[in-house]
């Protein structure tokens, strides 16, 4: 079976789409749509702007699921037979499968990040990615230690991302070098997603979902918040709302996909790091890009 994938947040990079737009009438259609929907020029930043001018909230994010549902949507050989998304990628494999319309989905994209970006501002937070030490005592450290961190990424099997108040953080950081982990290093990211800490977001994102029509899948959609095939449009939505404040179970959703028959993996979006992190949970399974 046939399993694609789309990246999140941090793939970006500068020209993204760039040849896309030039060489595909459609995926052009598309990508012109999208600077009516946002009311900028989204494409002249993607294709012209610095990494800094990407790192911008209201660009970074709607950048990512366009150069990722876009370069699916224009391609002739797009027939996926389960989807999945790495955080905010999880948007760009709802329409992929047919649940939210593109327009509708590069909204919620839109009202996501910004909702985030306040979010952020609210508290002084981070995260941090753990090397090389087991999911176990990594959550074992976190529910020690004073202050608010959780565990938010489960990227592969021994690479897990913390997140919480940056004392916090830093200090689990403390604690897993001294528990034996390889590396403890803190991300260059605005804010804490996947914790507690997004609950302002999770309130006003869950105000957009519930005004927003959600079709039946075409196929199963693999979410971050339980790693299980779901096509209940209502569960569908809960898993949605719930993954700003959750973390982000990727290990296991590829685990689970697996499981469920995948035979192929492609990833549809800038770079290839969802198919690094599918081959530390599976070296046998093929891995492409799209």
């Amino acid at each position: 079976m046939r399993a694609f994938v789309f990246p999140g947040q941090g793939a970006q990079y500068s020209g993204m789409g760039k040849k896309l737009f030039a060489t595909n009438l459609t995926a052009k259609r598309y990508f012109l749509r999208a600077n009516e929907i946002l009311g900028f020029e989204i494409t002249q930043i993607m294709f012209e702007g610095t990494p800094e001018d990407l790192k911008q909230t209201k660009v970074t994010q709607p950048a990512v699921f366009l150069h990722s549902i876009i370069n699916a949507l224009s391609k002739d050989d797009f027939s996926p037979e389960m989807t999945a998304g790495h955080s905010l990628g999880e948007f760009s494999a709802l329409v992929a499968n047919g649940v939210l319309d593109f327009e509708d989905g590069l909204r919620l994209v839109a009202q996501r990040s910004l909702a985030m970006q306040k979010a952020c501002e609210q508290e002084p937070s981070t995260m941090a990615a753990i090397i090389g030490l087991a999911d176990e005592k990594v959550e074992e450290i976190c529910a020690e230690t004073e202050g608010v961190v959780v565990a938010a990424n489960y990227n592969c099997p021994g690479q897990l991302v913390i997140s919480g108040q940056i004392s916090a953080v830093n200090l689990a950081c403390e604690g897993m070098k001294a528990a034996g982990a390889k590396r403890a290093l803190p991300l260059p990211v605005s804010g804490a997603f996947h914790s507690p800490l997004m609950e302002p977001a999770r309130t006003e994102l869950a105000e957009a979902i519930a005004a927003t029509e959600f079709k039946l899948p075409k196929c199963p959609i693999y979410q971050n918040v339980d790693a299980k095939g779901n096509t209940d449009v209502l569960g569908i939505k809960s898993n949605l709302i719930a993954q700003l404040t959750s973390p982000v179970k990727w290990t296991q959703c590829v685990e689970q996909m697996i499981k469920d028959g995948a035979t192929s993996f492609y990833e549809s979006g800038p770079g290839n790091v969802l198919q690094g992190l599918i081959k530390k949970v599976n070296r046998e399974m093929q891995v492409n890009s799209f």
